[in-house]
């Protein structure tokens, strides 16, 4: 079976208040990028497992329910804790009460971790690079990424990357193979001025030019783009109406990597990544999504071939006298 290994160093708890027939709802479950991501995977008939760090009460909580949800994890524990969220949805819309990103790994924990991973990845057939929460800036320094990418590349393993900011820029400097990125990561980290076509194809050529050899680039209700070598596609996926739009990006990368990782070229990944991704908001489950329903989507998916907007042409001035008109008027009668 198609092996993936996901690096999620530290997941969060996710405590979710629903309304059912007007009392509160709640929901309690594991989460983080690289969670989603792992149960997208299984989902789509992947052999998955996570590389990930826990600790404190919500670490002790989060392998209790990662493993109700048979998601295979080398785990390292350690004296810190993980980060947890509650958010509110009782109005149709998600509302943050509290949100913590978890606290730093300790420096053992780190290399026990590190170590786990390039174990665990020298058999996988892909490797996804995920972070930590985004409100988790200081839980494990960047140059962790960069040092991970450069060892399993150069080890002979297919590397995704689902990052921004610094751990983007760092991932980089070891080399992908894949990196995904939103065109608002992109403002985010003024990489981009604009979400014009033409400044993202800008910014995704220097993304190529700093490490990733194919790009694609998630741009909310519109098309994505993908930038493989010199070719550039626009992917378009039937419109479905959202539910909950978190979680998509995830879901898009959990697609890719499980069609690389059964041998598809990168254009079939990508479609069945963006079915992936736009069934996924059809639902409030994150990372969810049925096989059948993903593979019938992906054959709606279209990839259409971009090519940059010509110059327009500039017509030169010309000066004309009133007797010049006279003369053309007089010509035309």
């Amino acid at each position: 079976m198609a092996s993936v290994v996901v690096f999620a160093p530290s997941p969060v708890l996710s405590i979710v208040i629903e309304d059912r027939s007007g009392l509160p709802d709640v929901h309690v479950h594991p989460g983080g990028q690289g969670v989603w991501q792992a149960r997208m995977l299984r989902s789509l008939g992947v052999d998955v497992t996570l590389c990930s760090a826990f600790g404190g009460e919500t670490g002790r909580i989060l392998q209790h329910l990662i493993a109700d949800e048979n998601l295979p994890v080398r785990a390292v524990e350690g004296t810190f804790h993980n980060g947890a969220y509650v958010h509110d949805r009782r109005d149709g819309e998600r509302t943050e009460i509290v949100e913590h990103g978890g606290e730093p790994l300790p420096r053992h924990v780190l290399d026990e971790l590190y170590g786990l991973m390039i174990t665990e990845a020298l058999d996988a057939d892909v490797v996804i690079l995920s972070g930590p929460a985004e409100s988790a800036l200081g839980v494990i320094d960047a140059d962790v990424y960069r040092r991970l990418a450069s060892d399993l590349r150069s080890n002979g393993c297919r590397v995704v990357a689902d990052l921004s900011g610094d751990r983007m820029s760092a991932v980089l400097a070891g080399g992908v193979d894949i990196l995904k990125v939103s065109h608002t990561e992109l403002l985010d980290d003024k990489r981009a001025t604009d979400d014009s076509v033409e400044t993202l194809l800008k910014a995704m050529r220097q993304l190529r030019a700093e490490g990733a050899e194919s790009v694609i680039l998630s741009r909310a209700h519109d098309p994505a783009l993908l930038m493989t070598g010199d070719t550039i596609h626009e992917v378009h996926t039937p419109y479905l109406e959202p539910a909950d739009s978190r979680g998509a990006g995830d879901s898009l990368t959990a697609g890719i990597a499980a069609s690389l990782a059964k041998g598809q070229p990168i254009t079939e990944a990508v479609r069945l990544g963006a079915a992936a991704g736009a069934l996924n908001v059809t639902r409030h489950g994150l990372g969810t999504g049925h096989p059948d329903a993903i593979a019938r989507l992906a054959e709606r998916v279209e990839l259409r071939p971009l090519r940059p907007t010509p110059a327009a042409t500039v017509i030169p001035a010309v000066t004309v006298t009133p007797a010049d008109l006279a003369s053309q008027v007089k010509t035309h009668e």
